[in-house]
């Protein structure tokens, strides 16, 4: 496949992601979303569970990844590209490597906890039985975007409610 066609295809399926991130969103969950791709074909997706699941492990890529293992019927995803919108923790980048994916596609840096290259590079580490492939930044604006959208809403949503808190509180010692 041609550079060009390979950034269309990235492309193409980081916008499946996003819509995936979308799914989060709407259940209150950090808008996250993954896909993954095998043979031009979806195996496996998921979105940001950890809140609704009350589980740490709830992120995108470890649904994608259980969702794909399923369905092909191996615990090993050979030859498959995950894409997902942002870059992958700890937890997913060795999930990643442990599936033996062979590429890794993400949108938003993360860094605070990216270990895809920001704040460590596990996916390609030398002393790793598996290095993958990978892909930095496809849509990072569209990604970055929803992220930080998703956190102004929340941030704003939390200052709503002390506000309330304390002008009832003032009301109670008015009164």
């Amino acid at each position: 496949m041609s550079e060009h066609n390979q950034m269309e295809q990235d492309e193409l399926w980081m916008i499946h992601a996003l819509s995936l991130a979308d799914k989060a969103q709407q259940m209150g969950e950090v808008p996250v979303g993954a896909v993954i791709v095998l043979d031009n074909q979806i195996i496996g997706e998921g979105y940001n569970r950890s809140i609704t699941n009350h589980d740490p492990c709830g992120h995108a890529e470890i649904m994608a990844i259980q969702s794909a293992a399923q369905y092909i019927d191996n615990y090993r995803i050979l030859n498959a590209t995950i894409y997902v919108t942002l870059e992958p923790c700890a937890m997913c980048a060795g999930a990643i490597v442990h599936a033996r994916m062979k590429r890794a596609v993400f949108g938003a840096s993360d860094s605070k906890t990216g270990c895809a290259g920001s704040i460590l590079n596990l996916l390609q580490h030398d002393k790793l039985n598996h290095q993958v492939e990978l892909e930095r930044g496809v849509l990072s604006e569209l990604c970055s975007g929803k992220i930080s959208q998703f956190f102004k809403g929340r941030r704003a949503e939390i200052k709503a409610v002390k506000l309330a808190q304390r002008e009832a509180q003032e009301k109670l010692k008015n009164n």
